[in-house]
């Protein structure tokens, strides 16, 4: 009898460990396979490598076109601003010679002219460049004034449109022909001592024709251009 009850009381601790076992391999298995449940639902919505290095190699794809965009608009600015440089050059107006003293003036009266003076007169030395005061065509160039008279040396005559004539007289050299187009600022003649002059230097008239007799005030109109004589 006492074998018997003490054979049932040494089983019941070992169904115990045996039940815990199972238990504990159950909670193991549960907690492995919601691990990896969990790791897949992770994985499932993250992106691969490809699409990490397409996603990559299209935003530096954007990024150089956005940069090349804005050089080609630079550029495209610059040439808009050098055109218009160079359109605002060609209407510009600009004295014929660049250093120079003003002396005789527009209506004064003198001993070497019988008129009033048609022109202004800019006092430099012999073999200082005369320039273009504006885009036009030759249409006198010569001596005896280019047709006008001896009393103006060497000169030319530049039609500039619109009934406006520059004349520059005095010269000791023409580099000009007549029907020649020349630009502002270029160069067309030397200034000298030619022809009814006391010294040297350049007499310059605006005319409304081309020939003697229709000039105006040229320090007035270059004012009116813009340029301070």
């Amino acid at each position: 009898m006492s074998n018997r009850v003490s054979f049932q009381h040494s089983r019941r601790p070992s169904l115990s460990r045996v039940r815990g076992a199972v238990v504990a391999a159950g909670l193991g298995t549960s907690m492995v396979l919601g691990v990896g449940a969990a790791f897949a639902a992770g994985t499932a919505g993250a992106p691969d490598a490809a699409s990490l290095i397409n996603t990559s190699a299209a935003d530096s794809v954007a990024k150089q076109a956005a940069v090349q965009g804005k050089a080609a608009k630079a550029a495209k600015a610059e040439r808009a601003a050098v055109k218009k440089a160079a359109a605002k050059k060609a209407a510009a107006w600009e004295t014929p010679v660049r250093h120079y003293v003003l002396s005789a003036s527009f209506g004064n009266d003198g001993a070497r002219w019988a008129h009033k003076h048609s022109g202004q007169d800019f006092a430099v030395p012999i073999g200082t460049e005369v320039k273009a005061t504006h885009s036009g065509t030759v249409v006198k160039a010569g001596p005896n004034g280019g047709g006008d008279g001896p009393a103006y040396g060497n000169a030319i005559v530049i039609s500039h449109g619109n009934g406006v004539y520059s004349q520059y007289a005095h010269l000791s050299r023409i580099d000009v022909h007549i029907g020649q187009t020349v630009k502002t600022g270029e160069k067309i003649a030397l200034s000298g001592n030619t022809g009814n002059s006391s010294g040297p230097h350049v007499h310059f008239e605006i005319r409304t024709t081309p020939n003697y007799g229709s000039a105006i005030n040229p320090v007035s109109f270059l004012h009116k251009e813009g340029v301070m004589v």
